[in-house]
């Protein structure tokens, strides 16, 4: 675990980063759009907080499995395999992710808004058109099951523990789920937005955005890949992880403000015309 800081505030300042980075996933932000989408063309009251919702079914998972570590640290040691193998799982999905995203944004024609493409949401059959709050809160909770995402709540959970006990795993698990409510809940939001002008504005803004986590997931699987691979690029990093947690989410917000001002230039170029 040698990955993590060995101070509790840089510890939990990245542990926010990462749940706020967690929140960009491709497979977060096409669960949500799929399922605002669907709530919203039924008339539910609720298809704006559909991210919020996800967030928060998602993060009850991560926070068990943070109890869980906790409690059974004294009595369990991870085994050595266990982040290395969670990195390598990691960097497949976000290098497919980053592929699949690329190619719909290609693929997409010039007046055609571009939704987020997922690779988990595929196999969950049904449960994408959730119609309740709690429905889509299990979806979020059903994401969470997967190899990357409990690897990486033990580790942090393991590392907490060196810090106190259970009460500093729970504080992670707790910090890690608000970062990620704070990224879902947005782009439920502005989810939310785009469906209701469904015009060029949002073709122009989905665009900018696919391909920003396009990007965004293929510089982070192939920085990743180096670092496992090459020991120089690892010890150059070492320390710098809360610095490359807020460059990353930097990276998703400017998109999105990029995202906003094309879209608003265009529409104002529109108006002119007329």
């Amino acid at each position: 675990m040698h990955d993590l800081p060995t101070e509790w505030s840089a510890l939990a300042a990245l542990v926010f980063l990462l749940g706020l980075k967690h929140g960009f996933d491709a497979d977060h932000l096409a669960a949500i759009d799929g399922l605002t989408r669907h709530n919203t063309r039924h008339g539910r009251g609720f298809a704006r907080s559909c991210g919020a919702l996800f967030s928060l079914g998602h993060g009850a998972i991560v926070v068990a499995i943070a109890l869980a570590v906790g409690l059974a640290s004294e009595r369990w040691t991870a085994p050595g395999w266990l982040e290395v193998s969670g990195a390598w799982v990691s960097i497949a999905f976000l290098t497919l992710i980053g592929i699949v995203n690329l190619r719909a944004v290609l693929a997409a024609a010039p007046h055609e808004v571009v939704a987020p493409v997922g690779i988990k949401g595929r196999f969950l059959g049904r449960l994408n058109q959730a119609a309740r709050p709690w429905s889509v809160a299990l979806v979020g909770s059903l994401f969470a099951l997967s190899f990357d995402t409990v690897s990486q709540s033990a580790l942090f959970a393991l590392t907490a523990t060196q810090f106190g006990g259970i009460g500093h795993a729970l504080a992670l698990g707790l910090l890690f789920v608000l970062g990620m409510l704070v990224t879902d809940g947005v782009n439920g939001l502005w989810i939310s937005r785009l469906i209701a002008r469904a015009d060029q504005v949002a073709a122009i803004a989905s665009r900018v955005m696919g391909l920003a986590v396009s990007g965004v997931a293929l510089l982070v699987a192939a920085f990743g890949a180096a670092r496992l691979a090459l020991p120089s690029v690892d010890g150059w990093s070492d320390g710098k992880e809360v610095a490359f947690g807020a460059l990353v989410v930097s990276l998703i917000g400017v998109s999105y403000l990029v995202a906003r001002n094309l879209a608003r230039r265009d529409m104002g170029r529109r108006y002119l015309r007329a």
